[in-house]
C-alpha cells in the first residue's frame, strides 16, 4: 500500500477527514489536485473489495426510512415517500426544528405516523447511529453529501444520496470503499434517468433502434441566478450561491450526464476514460451581486467574488472511443434544457430544446410515428407505475418513479438501477471539470471506479423480474398499477 492511500485511510480512521472538519471552505478549489489524482491511482491499483454492481442486499420487507435536509427537496421526498406501501418514516432531521416539525405535519397529513425529530449541527449522525433505521435518505446541501452516506452505511445502513454524490476525488473513492467494505448500497438520486423519454431511449437504445452509439449529449441548462442562488430564501445560508464562487467548471454534471451514462452501458461494458473542460468567464453573476448589493447591504459580501464561468463544456472520450458532451449554465437567459441526445450509427434521440424527437434518416418522426415508438417501446415500469407517478408529481413523476424502485428493490432484494460506481464516475465530472479548465482545457483522466469489473458488469436491468410487489396508496380511484 503507498503511502499516500495509507495517510488517507488514517486520517478517516482518526477522524481527520470530511466526518470531522465540519464545513468546507466553499473558496478553496475542490478536490482534483495533483494529490487527489495520485491517490486515486492508488486506489485503482488496490483491486475491489467486493462489486456493488449488481449485488443484491437481503430484502427488506418494511423499509424504515430517515431523511436528513427538509429543505425544498427534502419536504418534497416526505410526502412523495409516505404514498408507498412497505415504508415507515420513521425519523426526520434537519438543522433548522421548523422545517422537521413542518414534515411532521406532512406525516399527519399523509395519515402517518410521527417520526422521531432530529436537529441541530450534529443531529444527522445522531439519525444514522440509531438502530431502527435501514435507509438513510440524504437531500442535504452539497457538502453534507459524502459525510451522511459514509457514515450511515458505517452505521449499517444503506444510503440513498442527493446530486452530486461527492465534491472531491477523495470523497468519491470514500464512498467506494465504504460501500464495498459494508456491503451497503449507496444510491446517488439521480431522478433525470427515470424522466418518461430518457427511459424511452434507454430501452430503444438496448434494443439496437439507433445501432452503435456513438455520440452523446448532456447538459444542465436552467437560469437559477435571481429566483434562486440570489434569493435569500431560497437556500439556507446561500450555500447554492456559495458552491458558485471559486469553482469554475461543471457543478452539477449527473442530470444530463446519468441517463446517457446508462444508455451507453457506462461502467458496464465501457467506461469514461478521459476529459477536456472549457469555461467561459462570468457575465452576469457579479453583476447581479452588484445590483443587488446597492439596494441591500446583505449582498455586498458576494460582489467581487471568484464566481464560476457562465457555460462550461465537457467532452468526455469512453474506453470503447464513444464521446460525450456535458454542459452546465445556471446564470444566463436560456431556456432549460437537458438536451438528451444520443447519436447512433442507425438513428437519434433528442429532448431538448422541444419537442422531443426521434430519427432514423436526415428527418424527425412525425408525432403520430413518435407516439407509436413511445407505446412500442415503454418500459415495464412506465406501464406499471408511471400514470400513478404523474399524479403523484415531482418533475412531471419521474422523482415517484425513481423512490418507488429504490423501495421496491429493498423490499425485493434486488440489485439497484444505480450503484456506488455510478455515483462516482458520474459526480466526478465536478471536480476533474475543474481541474481541466485550471490547466488550460488539458486533458485529465477519469479513474475507474470499478477497477476493472465494468469488462463485466451487466447493463441494468431493464424489467421488473422478481419485483413489483410494492403497492402505492390510492390517489384516484380510477388510477390502479398495471
Amino acid at each position: 500500500m503507498s503511502t499516500n492511500r495509507r495517510n488517507f485511510i488514517r486520517r478517516i480512521a482518526i477522524g481527520s477527514g470530511v466526518l470531522a472538519t465540519g464545513l468546507p471552505s466553499f473558496a478553496k478549489v475542490i478536490g482534483a489536485s495533483d494529490e487527489h489524482m495520485e491517490r486515486s491511482v492508488d486506489f485503482e491499483k488496490s483491486g475491489q473489495r467486493f462489486n456493488m454492481c449488481g449485488y443484491a442486499a437481503p430484502k427488506i420487507e418494511t423499509v424504515r426510512i430517515g431523511i436528513i435536509g427538509l429543505g425544498m427537496r427534502g419536504s418534497d421526498a416526505v410526502e412523495r415517500l409516505s404514498y408507498i406501501d412497505g415504508v415507515e418514516i420513521v425519523a426526520l432531521c434537519d438543522k433548522y426544528p421548523d422545517r422537521v416539525a413542518a414534515s411532521q405535519k406532512t406525516l399527519e397529513k399523509m395519515g402517518r405516523p410521527k417520526a422521531i425529530a432530529y436537529s441541530g449541527e450534529e443531529g444527522w449522525k445522531a439519525l444514522c447511529e440509531s438502530s431502527d433505521i435501514d435507509l438513510v435518505y440524504t437531500p442535504t446541501p452539497w457538502h453534507l453529501h459524502t459525510p451522511v452516506a459514509v457514515y450511515a452505511m458505517k452505521n449499517g445502513k444503506h444510503a440513498a444520496v442527493e446530486v452530486p454524490a461527492g465534491k472531491t476525488i477523495d470523497e468519491l473513492w470514500e464512498l467506494v470503499e465504504t460501500s464495498e467494505k459494508t456491503k451497503k448500497h449507496c444510491m446517488m438520486l439521480e431522478n433525470c434517468c427515470y424522466d418518461f423519454f430518457e427511459l424511452l431511449t434507454l430501452n430503444m437504445a438496448r434494443q439496437g433502434m439507433f445501432g452503435e452509439l456513438v455520440h452523446a449529449e448532456g447538459a444542465y441548462i436552467h437560469d437559477l441566478s435571481k429566483d434562486w442562488n440570489f434569493n435569500k430564501k431560497a437556500y439556507a445560508d446561500m450555500w447554492r450561491l456559495k458552491e458558485n464562487i471559486g469553482h469554475n467548471g461543471n457543478l452539477y454534471p449527473t442530470h444530463g450526464l446519468g441517463p446517457i451514462a446508462q444508455c451507453l452501458n457506462i461502467n458496464r461494458g465501457d467506461k469514461f476514460d478521459h476529459l477536456v473542460s472549457m469555461s467561459t468567464n462570468d457575465f452576469s453573476m457579479n453583476n447581479i451581486a452588484k445590483e443587488l448589493a446597492a439596494k441591500d447591504d446583505f449582498f455586498k459580501e458576494f460582489v467581487d467574488r471568484p464566481y464560476r464561468g457562465n457555460m462550461n463544456t465537457t467532452l468526455i472520450r469512453t474506453n470503447r472511443g464513444k464521446t460525450v458532451m456535458v454542459q452546465h449554465d445556471v446564470s444566463t437567459l436560456r431556456p432549460y434544457s437537458r438536451i438528451h441526445l444520443v447519436s447512433g450509427t442507425k438513428g437519434a434521440a433528442q429532448k431538448w430544446p422541444g419537442p422531443q424527437r426521434i430519427a432514423f434518416g436526415h428527418s424527425w418522426l412525425k408525432p403520430e410515428e413518435l407516439k407509436q415508438l413511445e407505446e412500442k417501446y415503454a418500459l415495464p415500469i412506465v406501464k406499471h407505475i408511471g400514470a400513478i407517478a404523474k399524479e403523484v408529481g415531482g418533475h412531471g413523476g419521474m422523482d415517484f418513479i425513481m423512490d418507488w424502485r429504490l423501495i421496491d428493490c429493498l423490499r425485493n432484494g434486488l440489485p439497484l438501477d444505480q450503484d456506488v460506481y455510478d455515483a462516482a464516475s458520474w459526480s466526478c465530472l465536478m471536480p476533474l471539470s475543474e481541474r481541466s479548465v485550471a490547466k488550460k482545457s488539458r486533458t485529465v483522466d477519469i479513474p475507474d471506479f470499478t477497477r476493472g469489473a465494468w469488462q463485466t458488469n451487466k447493463p441494468v436491468d431493464l424489467t421488473l423480474n422478481g419485483g413489483a410487489t410494492t403497492g402505492v396508496r390510492s390517489i384516484k380511484p380510477d388510477l390502479k398499477m398495471q
